[in-house]
């Protein structure tokens, strides 16, 4: 398999290129065919892939494509590598990204451009895998800037509307900022490594770099500003929640199984070379907290039901890069896979209530649903169960890695612990929100007899996504509860040796962990029991609280203002210099300005010298001996 592994990333382009040029003459038959196909089948590839690299020697094949870039000593070759990391990946970008793209092809049936949606899809699809695969940073950037790109261009699908337009915009500036962090590391590391093959810097970093020195903390920083970008953290995030602009799919698409788990696989990847930078990882868990809790607190009073599930994405987030930011990379890694089931099956089940409802997304217009879409309904449910942390189903197991390593690790402390607890509470108190205005209560649906279960090719890949979600995190049952039943820690052996290492601090038996499980969890189920009841059986307490914290609740409905904030202090500013300085004045009157001057002045001395060409013999002479007297002044003289 590894002579073909080129086929995982070529499948989606191939399908890209038949659905851009011949989609929309071949007809919706032909494009709902090829567009899940050709993801259905590098999943196909990428699990024979993935066996293959299991019983390799180290557990990591590559494939030699070409020599890409050749200068002198530098140089970049096209090679795809899968090992444990990009393994998993390609397992959730290729499967989650195929049950999305089956989902779609229902979502999107009566849309206009629907070869167009389904070519974007596919080149979403293959710059991701090139993103994963790819053995150099430089590779990887190709698929960095490609999901960019694809942002832009789903996220502005409806390009007609001027909402969609300006989220799409938003996203790829803000992504820009990140990707100049990404580039100025870049450099840093061939100046002092030779070479941005990610495997030999991570190797010769503990040599080359001192621990805790100004230049690993340099380029670390750099690092995770591309990573702050692209994976919407603070200060950055606020282009992910008008993402949804964009198709529900490509909501699903991007938030659970591409674009914003990639500055956490860069982390991942370089994990060697961060934990040589202390401060930078006290940076990455600090703002990976301050994330989680801050978009928990925003998704609270939100009303739009994509838009909760957008800040719930951001908050998620910033729990994987807490866990990053403490040196477990392991379990951020765990929660990045079972994230991508139970979001993908949320924003999905959103799409399916989205699309019954023609396009209605505002939950106060919603309720009682469950007995209409009964398939949907309890999908959305195991879903909002497992990113609450239910017992026993995956988000139950990934977010307890993630609580403990952050209590447990040297790097970690018991205030990471109890904020990333609030943050757990307060994520299932607004899912259980969610739920009780969607799903129960009074229904507000303006025509509920119209209202029915979505089509096969769309509730099929929900059920498939509500399995994972319940049993993806089998996985990584923790050692306290695994030896209680003799089952083991896959994951955790799965990983063995493949990231760097920050040790424990102490000595933290089960118990502690246990006791600290057992205290989250039954928060959380409080959390849970009271956003249901409070929004489904007692929604005017909801609103006499709501009347009772007014100014609370505008503020997080407002979101902070941190983009109004970012208007004032960037947009105006830049838009003030821009037309008044840039144009005025350097575009207008300097560049201008000098154009035309000298054009003027040119003009004018062309206007001088016709005047000496009178025809008049007389003054032609004059003008000669005039000439020949300087000639002789200045040889003689």
């Amino acid at each position: 398999m590894t002579e073909t592994l080129w086929l995982i990333p070529a499948l989606p382009l191939l399908g890209f290129l038949l659905n851009g040029l011949a989609g929309r003459w071949l007809g919706k038959t032909f494009v709902s065919l090829v567009g899940p196909g050709m993801v259905g089948v590098s999943f196909i590839l990428s699990l024979m892939v993935f066996q293959e690299m299991l019983s390799a020697p180290g557990m990591s094949i590559t494939q030699h494509l070409y020599p890409w870039i050749e200068a002198g000593s530098f140089k970049v070759p096209v090679d795809f590598t899968v090992d444990r990391l990009s393994g998993l990946f390609l397992l959730i970008v290729t499967g989650v990204g195929f049950v999305i793209h089956v989902f779609a092809v229902g979502y999107m049936a009566h849309e206009e451009g629907f070869a167009r949606f389904f070519a974007y899809l596919n080149l979403f699809v293959f710059f991701m895998l090139v993103l994963v695969l790819g053995s150099s940073l430089l590779l990887l950037f190709v698929g960095w800037e490609g999901v960019g790109l694809c942002s832009y261009l789903l996220i502005g699908y409806y390009y007609t509307k001027d909402s969609a337009a300006s989220a799409a915009k938003k996203a790829f500036v803000f992504n820009r900022v990140g990707d100049f962090g990404f580039i100025a590391a870049s450099l840093i590391l061939f100046s002092v490594f030779g070479t941005l093959e990610m495997a030999t810097i991570n190797r010769m970093a503990p040599e080359t770099l001192a621990l805790g020195g100004g230049l690993a903390t340099a380029i670390t920083l750099l690092l995770f500003l591309g990573a702050t970008g692209k994976s919407a953290q603070i200060p950055l995030y606020v282009w992910l929640p008008d993402a949804m602009e964009g198709p529900t799919p490509v909501s699903a698409l991007i938030h659970a199984a591409t674009m914003v788990t990639a500055g956490l696989y860069l982390l991942a990847r370089m994990s060697h070379l961060f934990v040589l930078a202390p401060f930078t990882m006290s940076v990455v868990a600090v703002i990976g907290l301050m994330t989680a809790l801050v978009a928990a607190t925003i998704a609270v009073a939100q009303y739009d039901i994509k838009r909760v599930l957008a800040y719930s994405t951001v908050s998620q987030l910033g729990y994987m890069f807490l866990a990053m930011g403490v040196g477990a990379f392991g379990a951020g890694i765990f929660h990045v896979m079972t994230h991508a089931f139970f979001k993908a099956l949320l924003f999905l089940g959103s799409g399916s209530v989205i699309n019954a409802l023609h396009h209605e997304q505002d939950m106060r217009k919603m309720g009682s649903l469950l007995k209409k879409m009964p398939i949907t309904g309890y999908t959305f449910i195991i879903g909002a169960l497992a990113i609450s942390g239910f017992p026993l189903l995956s988000g139950f197991y990934s977010k307890d890695e993630v609580l403990w390593n952050a209590y447990s690790s040297s790097a970690g402390s018991t205030l990471y612990w109890v904020v990333g607890a609030l943050t757990a509470v307060l994520t299932a108190f607004y899912m259980f929100r969610a739920v009780g205005m969607t799903f129960f209560g009074k229904s507000n649906v303006a025509h509920p007899e119209k209202v029915k279960e979505s089509p096969l090719v769309m509730t099929i890949p929900l059920m498939v996504l509500a399995a994972l979600a319940v049993a993806g995190g089998w996985v990584g049952i923790p050692a306290s509860q695994g030896e209680l039943f003799g089952i083991p820690h896959v994951l955790e052996h799965y990983f063995d040796g493949f990231f760097a290492v920050i040790p424990v601090s102490g000595h933290h038996s089960h118990g502690t962990e246990l006791l600290l499980m057992l205290a989250v969890t039954t928060l959380g189920l409080l959390a849970m029991w009271g956003g249901y009841t409070l929004f489904s059986k007692h929604r005017e307490r909801a609103a006499a609280l709501r009347e009772k914290f007014l100014p609370l609740h505008k503020v997080l409905a407002g979101k902070y203002f941190i983009d109004e904030l970012y208007d004032r202090v960037v947009t105006r500013p830049v838009h003030w210099v821009s037309e008044r300085v840039l144009w005025k004045i350097v575009d207008v009157k300097i560049i201008d300005g000098t154009v035309n001057g000298t054009a003027l002045a040119t003009r004018q001395l062309g206007g001088l010298l016709r005047k000496t060409q009178n025809g008049i013999i007389e003054n032609y002479a004059v003008g000669m001996v005039l000439g020949c007297v300087a000639i002789l002044a200045y040889l003689v003289f």
